[in-house]
């Protein structure tokens, strides 16, 4: 630990100069391959994310003034080095997450979708002409940027999420303090240095590396110093309402993306093998590693054990692993983090009237633990697929986010109970039902 403290690491990009530190260094690694190191960060200090901040401060006064639609042609020109390099960005984004390869390409496309939506925007940052209650008067309205943005993003869709927040702040106008996630900074480094060969003006677009309880932390308590106007997050519901909090007591309004607990409703009238289907790669897509990841699985009683039979048939029959191989369903979690996360969720969580339906649980570390695993599971951060049934609302694994492969059985007889079920968590982010009955599905 002292020898990394002693390195010099890359910890903040302040006006187009990557600047370096030796403070609270970290490792970025594959997932997959825990000993191939892909690069050194260390956390950038309050005082760099201060700085970050009083230069974009200055640098918004000149590209506020900059015509929107040129605004949006430096959009374009990063959605075009976006798809030229599509290809080793997936692969880099694959290794440093663990993200399937075809997941990884579709997480990239997603930027340079983002990119052709909002250049179109830059020639329809339309104001409002009112009628007036009094004669000879005329009333107008203007879109105005609001000045310094600062987003935090998770390292589940490290490209993606970055993208929707960065790429309509900047072509409204604003200039952007970017805290990336941890687990992803050699690909955020790289959507930075994209960023700067797209045209984005000194100063407009900084970065700032590092941890969420050092780094995210030092920059969003900015915000009581007057330097910061927008905060966008990505991430736990808990540091959410922290920053809820801070944004409040300033009068603005923060965008949080926060946690789930997602609830997917199987009616009686469903297409079973639609439904299971759905189910599966919901609960198991990423690893179960995104915001909207199957929680909750709510079935009418009269199909659950079909359904479940099902379901469990196709979660075996997978393949696991190497996240390069195009056979994988899933390859490894995010980080060691994560996993022991996950560990601790199975742990804690599971209950003696629980039903644990799958064989096996836990981290895979053997190669013959999987029947279809591809690769050396002992080398990464790999975890069995989990399906727990006998769940009832009141236990804590209803309405914990467990963020992993884990997913939850519960059942009804009745529609107004499976609507108290979807909505018995706490969490809002998203939810299904599969139904042939529209007015089932309206409801």
């Amino acid at each position: 630990m002292n020898q990394k403290n002693n390195q010099s690491a890359l910890n903040a990009i302040i006006n187009w100069q990557e600047q370096f530190g030796s403070e609270g260094v970290f490792e970025s690694t594959n997932p997959a391959r825990l000993d191939q190191k892909l690069g050194v960060f260390a956390d950038a200090s309050l005082e760099q994310c201060r700085d970050a901040c009083l230069s974009a401060r200055k640098a918004w006064a000149s590209w506020k003034n900059v015509p929107a639609p040129v605004r949006a042609s430096v959009i374009e020109n990063f959605g075009r080095l976006i798809s030229k390099n599509k290809e080793a960005l997936s692969l880099l984004l694959t290794r440093e997450m663990g993200k399937p390869l075809k997941e990884a390409k579709g997480d990239v496309q997603e930027a340079v979708d983002t990119c052709n939506f909002f250049v179109s925007e830059g020639r329809r940052l339309y104001g409002q002409t009112i009628p007036s209650e009094m004669p000879n008067k005329e009333l107008f309205t203007y879109r105005r940027p609001l000045g310094v943005f600062a987003c935090i993003t998770a390292g589940n869709f490290p490209f993606a999420v970055p993208a929707w927040y960065i790429i309509p702040a900047l072509l409204a106008g604003n200039v952007c303090v970017w805290k990336p996630s941890e687990e992803t900074p050699q690909l955020s480094l790289m959507f930075a240095r994209l960023l700067r060969a797209s045209g984005v003006p000194e100063g407009v677009f900084q970065v700032v590396f590092g941890r969420g309880s050092t780094t995210g932390r030092s920059l969003i308590s900015l915000t009581d110093e007057g330097l910061i106007n927008k905060i966008g997050f990505t991430g736990s519901t808990e540091v959410g309402r922290e920053i809820g909090a801070i944004a409040g007591r300033n009068l603005q309004s923060p965008c949080l993306e926060l946690g789930g607990k997602n609830p997917m409703v199987v009616m009686p009238d469903a297409n079973l093998d639609q439904a299971v289907h759905g189910a599966f790669w919901s609960a198991f897509g990423t690893a179960g590693q995104r915001c909207t990841s199957l929680g909750n699985l709510i079935l009418h009683q009269s199909l659950a054990g079909p359904f479940l039979e099902r379901l469990l048939a196709e979660t075996n029959m997978m393949h696991l692993g190497d996240p390069e191989s195009e056979k994988v369903t899933y390859g490894p979690l995010i980080g060691s983090r994560f996993l022991q996360n996950h560990l601790r969720n199975i742990e804690t969580l599971i209950e003696k009237h629980h039903s644990v339906l799958t064989s096996k649980n836990g981290q895979i570390k053997h190669s013959g633990d999987w029947t279809n695993f591809v690769g050396e599971p002992s080398k990464g951060c790999y975890a069995f697929p989990t399906i727990v049934s006998g769940v009832r609302p009141e236990d804590r694994i209803f309405s914990t986010e467990t963020f992993g492969p884990l997913v939850n059985v519960l059942t009804f007889e009745t529609l107004d109970e499976a609507i108290a079920l979807s909505n018995g968590t706490g969490f809002g982010l998203s939810s299904s039902i599969y139904s042939n009955n529209p007015n089932d599905i309206y409801r």
